[in-house]
């Protein structure tokens, strides 16, 4: 998954049969669950009251390092840039040096390298896609028979192949598809061992990935088929998709990063409400879907 190389035509992946309602964002630390929460990162960030409660605030002292939400039309969908995700990458305990080579990244996309898999790239490349769909970096999704771009990651949510509006933890996205890859035993830790790597592993267990990854999933053991996240600060409640909430969105920070640190840069810098009806609507759908068409007009 890198900056330049993810931005695509298109989501490639299509529905998967329907399982918890586990996406990557948060199944990915069940690889790790039997790591002690000792080995995250040796920052310890102030604590901040962002309005995100336990579990969806994730750990203390990491919670400030996560967007915050949106002042002004011109932060909505800006991307972190890469000061601000290499200055994050460092309080997380992640470093430049972690990350994989610029060929062992091409190999793991291409489905190249030792044991290497076109359709676990593709499934990879996707997930890139859905991740960094900041400005610069639209999706293009099928909506009422023409392709059709969206920037929708200050939501937390994302359109996918057929144009159904949706967060990224929904069972449908190719980032719940990627849960397999990145288990224990999976395509993703293999290929690292496999392809000289090992390093890169061991520094993602070593950060700030452990702990919050196990306040990801819990977040997401409890958000139903909607996979959507309520914050309330001054009084005032709203919603965003899973992707947004401070332990997801850090534990995903760091797979992009030691992915490839351009690729982190593009990652959301803020979070913005989802408009209410919207929110209303994914809640009422039994599938947490409902169609792009009729609900674009909300974030024009």
């Amino acid at each position: 998954m890198r900056g330049t190389g993810l931005a695509g035509p298109g989501h490639r992946r299509g529905a998967t049969s329907p399982r918890r309602t586990i996406s990557v964002l948060a199944l990915v630390g069940v690889c790790i669950f039997s790591l002690t929460a000792t080995q995250t990162a040796s920052a310890d960030p102030a604590a901040a009251d962002t309005g995100f409660a336990i579990p969806f605030a994730g750990a203390p002292g990491y919670e400030s390092l996560a967007p915050t939400q949106v002042t002004n039309p011109g932060q909505l969908n800006q991307p972190l840039g890469q000061q601000a995700a290499d200055e994050i990458a460092g309080q997380v305990g992640l470093t430049r040096a972690d990350a994989l080579s610029e060929q062992q990244y091409r190999d793991l996309l291409s489905g190249g390298g030792v044991g290497g898999s076109r359709e676990a790239a593709e499934v990879i490349d996707a997930c890139a896609q859905i991740l960094t769909n900041t400005n610069g970096r639209p999706v293009y999704s099928n909506v009422d028979g023409h392709p059709t771009p969206s920037v929708l990651a200050s939501y937390g949510l994302y359109v996918n192949t057929s144009g159904l509006l949706e967060s990224p933890a929904n069972a449908d996205a190719p980032t719940r598809q990627v849960n397999s890859l990145i288990a224990p035993g999976g395509f993703v830790g293999t290929w690292l061992r496999n392809n000289d790597a090992t390093g890169t592993l061991i520094a993602l267990y070593r950060s700030a990935y452990t702990v919050q990854a196990v306040y990801g999933f819990a977040a997401q053991q409890i958000s139903g088929a909607a996979q959507l996240v309520t914050n309330t600060k001054g009084g005032v409640s709203s919603e965003v998709g899973m992707s947004m909430a401070p332990p997801l969105w850090i534990v995903n920070f760091a797979l992009l990063y030691i992915l490839n640190p351009s690729l982190a840069a593009a990652m959301p810098a803020h979070w913005t409400p989802i408009p209410s009806p919207v929110a209303d609507a994914i809640h009422s759908s039994p599938t947490g879907q409902v169609p792009f068409s009729d609900y674009a007009s909300y974030f024009q």
